[in-house]
């Protein structure tokens, strides 16, 4: 003969193993309803979440130290790529064709000196490297630094 398992056996009496009947009346004893566990790290609620909360639901929030905020140090560039993607650039519309020549408009960006340049150009940049203003200037071109406000 196989024993039945224990919550069979209990169907039917008045408490169903919960002791006293006042006990189980609480919404508590009956565990989760809808999107109750459903924690950032759900595994099996994570597509719902996806496709039904807001964008920025799951992940980190809240305050970032003043030297990890994002943007306050400009992105380095060498010369060498400036003279590799130069018509990358032209496509983009970052260079503009002018009388004193070509103009390359690089805000957010901090030159480097690595490599050459063979055209006279125009570099708008948020800073340079002391190697990097004098190829630049060697070549014919100039290195006008924007003025980007630290917050």
């Amino acid at each position: 003969m196989v024993k039945r398992d224990r919550r069979s056996r209990l169907r039917g009496r008045r408490t169903c193993g919960r002791g006293s009947r006042k006990k189980g009346r609480g919404s508590g004893q009956r565990g989760g309803v809808g999107m109750a566990g459903s924690g950032k790290k759900a595994g099996q609620k994570i597509i719902y979440l996806l496709k039904y909360f807001p964008e920025g639901y799951l992940g980190k929030r809240g305050f970032t130290g003043m030297n990890r905020k994002l943007g306050t140090k400009p992105e380095a560039l060498n010369l060498e790529d400036i003279s590799r993607r130069l018509a990358e650039f032209e496509k983009k519309g970052i260079v503009k064709k002018t009388s004193e020549g070509k103009e390359l408009n690089l805000e957010g960006f901090k030159v480097l000196g690595n490599g050459e340049l063979k055209e006279k150009l125009i570099i708008h940049a948020a800073g340079f490297s002391k190697s990097a203003k004098d190829k630049i200037e060697s070549a014919g071109g100039k290195a006008v630094e924007t003025n980007v406000e630290k917050k």
